[in-house]
């Protein structure tokens, strides 16, 4: 494999910004690209001599799309080129009309231009992210899956030792519950990259998930 993962916490809330390079091709996918992550990828990018083709976003959530219209006039200025950026369609009006919440500052609008649909395989070089649809966090919450790394990038689904939070917008418990059962299905050697705080792999997670969905309630402390 010639493909290496930087994960930088980045912004208020410590988001885990993924950056994936091909070190091969020289190509980088951005995923949940956290205000102000800008200048620290520009930076990565060119040490390494990668170009970014994709930007994504596992939910419309502000710490998780807040740096992506500027990553777009940076590639655009800088490269004479636009930046695909990609979200599930049931957050696309999350990221085109943001509603930051608590954001302690302003979160520019930006309009994506792939949809991320369930099955989808995003490739770039030999960079192969499967999206899975995991809703409960928000609607159109999904997960990228790197099969051939053995890596799961959550979001805001699956935590080490808990779930995202299902009283915002767009919250609901039963899908938190559906898409964490769906998620315990994968290899327990599977590393997962979460949204906030630190990596785990699914067969850490599997006990306490089967609690969980054999309950049929979401009990434990949540993130």
């Amino acid at each position: 494999m010639t493909v290496e993962l930087l994960v930088l916490p980045i912004g208020p809330l410590r988001t885990n910004v993924s950056l994936i390079g091909d070190t091969a091709r020289r190509e980088a996918v951005v995923i949940d690209p956290a205000i102000p992550s800008l200048a620290e990828l520009v930076a990565q990018l060119a040490t390494r001599n990668w170009q970014l083709v994709l930007a994504l976003s596992t939910h419309g959530h502000w710490d998780h799309t807040g740096e992506l219209a500027a990553l777009a006039s940076h590639v655009r200025a800088h490269e004479g080129r636009e930046l695909a950026i990609g979200s599930h369609p049931l957050d696309r009006h999350r990221l085109e009309d943001p509603r930051p919440m608590a954001a302690p500052f302003p979160i520019p609008a930006v309009i994506p231009t792939r949809d991320l649909q369930e099955g989808d395989q995003i490739t770039a070089g030999e960079i192969n992210l499967l999206v899975m649809h995991t809703p409960g966090h928000t609607e159109g919450s999904i997960s990228l899956h790197d099969r051939a790394a053995g890596i799961l990038y959550s979001g805001d689904t699956l935590f080490q030792g808990a779930w995202g939070r299902t009283d915002l917008p767009g919250g609901d418990d039963a899908a938190m519950i559906e898409s964490l059962a769906r998620l315990a299905t994968l290899d327990p050697a599977t590393r997962v990259i979460p949204g906030h705080g630190h990596e785990t792999r699914i067969g850490d997670e599997s006990d306490w998930i089967a609690r969980v969905v054999q309950s049929g309630t979401l009990r434990m402390e949540r993130r």
